[in-house]
């Protein structure tokens, strides 16, 4: 399993991403997680569509909350040709838990527990924690992924308007 030292922190601590990492220009690797019902689902099942991958370390910390939420709200914004998935670590019980008490509708949570293979993919599983970096890719309807932010310190919310940006121009 390679590793990519030092690119994210937590509180200033330095942490390790595995996995193979993607960069914008790529083919967007597909991968399989659980829905919130036990369902496997991956990238592929939203062919077509735009889509929004925001990778979180827990639902249940203060900073994925107000990410996911914040996203959520957007959702409503961006049409029917994007579609948002937020993918944890979390069981899928507790996510889906957690979007009941949030009201959160419009975005999918998926849980990558079982294989890690959205983290394996993508380059975000933290090698010290085995959670998700916090990161947002962006695929276009093609399935070329457009748009790449991994957050340096996992206790900051992503730029939201590059991302939301990027999705503007993948929806055009």
């Amino acid at each position: 399993m390679a590793g990519q030292p030092n690119t994210v922190k937590m509180m200033g601590n330095p942490l390790t991403l595995t996995g193979g990492g993607v960069r914008e220009g790529d083919k967007a690797p597909d991968f399989t997680a659980l829905d919130n019902d036990l369902n496997p689902v991956g990238l592929s099942d939203y062919d077509g569509k735009v889509r929004i991958l925001a990778s979180v370390p827990s639902l249940d910390t203060p900073v994925c909350d107000m990410e996911t939420r914040r996203f959520n709200e957007e959702a409503g914004e961006l049409g029917e040709d994007v579609v948002v998935l937020t993918v944890s670590m979390d069981l899928p019980f507790a996510q889906k838990r957690w979007c009941g008490a949030a009201g959160v509708d419009r975005v999918k949570t998926l849980s990558d527990h079982r294989d890690a293979s959205f983290g394996e993919a993508y380059g975000v599983l933290i090698k010290e924690l085995r959670l998700l970096a916090r990161a947002v890719f962006v695929v276009d309807r093609s399935g070329t992924l457009t748009y790449r932010q991994v957050v340096p310190e996992l206790t900051e919310e992503p730029d939201y308007e590059s991302v939301l940006e990027a999705v503007k121009k993948a929806v055009s």
